[in-house]
């Protein structure tokens, strides 16, 4: 019994540990854009900043095509195995072999779009500059760390990508020509962190990187296919607001809107801390210990619920307030954007127990379907209302396609009869406010 105790003491230290590595990280989050943001804004101005976010968001889908949902699928593997440091370092090489293969093949078809299409040639610095971000999260191996539970690697690097992004701003760009260096100063920073986490990998935890055997590679490729299709539509519809949205107004609307889906995708946030942070452990125990962890899911809930609440509650009643900080002047489309999506922050947190309980009983496809879904409504949203509602059109295809998916998940859980359901293992995917 007292083994039983000492052992449950441990885990609640760990997830305590880890849920105090990712609060760190993300008040990072929180405050470094907070303080760059309203310095770019006015240097570069809402039009140039508009350019950034945009290419910023077209970037987004090579992070996703060379991600192939690794950071699901290894994160699971590995937190099974780890102190298995032959599989770790065997998976290990795989994977960084796998994504930059996808690396390259990415900038191939990256480079034929932007030399191809006007609305990117006219800016190609810009975008072949940012490419350097999907160079840092190919090298960056977040799964590994999430795998093992040592979030406070994560941490630190993030946090040092961050930090060299923000020192650099405030030396580099003075005029607003100098917003060509933006995107460059993001891929720094990013390639450093991801560098320094390959190099922490090999010294502190003994991995070993040789060449990958041929079959292992197609067997991950394949165990990673369906959790790619999934998070490529959980990813796309949280990026492609701004960029659909860039496809049809200027570049100045871009960036006001841009900016209140920054700050509501930053509230968003917590629900991310407390997905990240209890993924492991609800994959390890839900089968051992159900009424615990549904018990211990509907707490989260509610301490999701009444966070997120409370900011939408601001977010409606200050919005001028909160936009004049950031900005630095009164910016009527990005109050508007900002009131107008003021709780989807609470639709998207509220989903966590949802996408959890149908994840660990292997309903991988049902999620798949129901973000899939989400994604395509969101898309038909945007191309329907913006060009007849402008950015109105792209707050709502948000709030539609959050609240869709939300309900369906629960109508998931419902349909399920969870006392009649076995267990059939816990799949890959990541819970969490990444659904939304």
């Amino acid at each position: 019994m007292k083994m039983l105790w000492k052992n449950i003491d441990i885990e609640k230290k760990r997830l305590f540990e880890n849920f105090v590595s990712l609060s760190v990280l993300q008040a990072a989050n929180y405050i470094l854009p907070l303080i760059t943001l309203p310095y770019l804004l006015r240097v570069i101005g809402p039009a140039k900043y508009g350019i950034i976010v945009f290419a910023q968001s077209f970037m987004q889908y090579f992070m996703f095509f060379t991600d192939y949902g690794f950071n699901l699928t290894a994160t699971r593997d590995i937190s099974k195995k780890r102190d298995d440091i032959q599989f770790i370092s065997k998976l290990f090489s795989t994977i960084i072999f796998i994504k930059v293969a996808f690396f390259f093949l990415g900038f191939m078809v990256f480079a034929l779009l932007v030399f191809s299409i006007d609305i990117f040639r006219k800016e190609y610095i810009v975008y072949i500059s940012f490419y350097g971000m999907v160079l840092g999260n190919v090298l960056f191996p977040l799964w590994f760390y999430q795998g093992i539970e040592k979030m406070k690697y994560i941490t630190l690097l993030n946090i040092v990508s961050k930090l060299i992004f923000t020192v650099s701003v405030f030396v580099v760009v003075r005029y607003s020509s100098d917003y060509i260096y933006v995107p460059f100063l993001y891929s720094l920073g990013s390639i450093v962190a991801g560098a320094i986490a390959i190099r922490v990998a090999i010294k502190n935890f003994g991995i070993v990187i040789k060449m990958p055997d041929k079959q292992y590679v197609i067997e991950q490729l394949k165990e990673g296919f369906h959790i790619f299709l999934s998070q490529v539509s959980v990813n796309f519809y949280k990026i492609n607001n701004v960029f659909i949205l860039g496809l049809f107004v200027e570049e100045s609307i871009v960036g006001c809107f841009a900016i209140a889906k920054k700050l509501i995708d930053l509230t968003n946030q917590l629900a991310a801390v407390i997905s990240h942070t209890v993924y492991p452990f609800i994959n390890l125990k839900i089968e051992k210990s159900y009424n615990y962890i549904i018990s211990f899911l509907k707490k989260l809930r509610a301490v999701i619920f009444v966070f997120t609440l409370i900011m939408g509650i601001v977010f409606l009643i200050f919005p001028d307030i909160i936009i004049h900080i950031v900005v630095g002047k009164p910016s009527s489309e990005a109050i508007l954007c900002l009131r107008a999506m003021a709780f989807v922050p609470l639709i998207i947190g509220i989903n966590v127990p949802a996408v959890q309980i149908i994840l660990s009983y292997g309903k991988d496809r049902v999620y798949s379907l129901i973000v899939i879904t989400g994604a395509v409504l969101n898309l038909a949203l945007n191309l329907g209302l913006i060009p007849l509602f402008s950015y109105y059109g792209s707050c709502f295809a948000v709030i539609a396609a959050e609240t869709f998916v939300t309900m369906s998940l629960y109508y998931a859980v419902y349909k399920m009869n969870l006392d009649k359901q076995p267990i059939q293992g816990a799949t890959g995917v990541l819970p969490g406010s990444d659904a939304g």
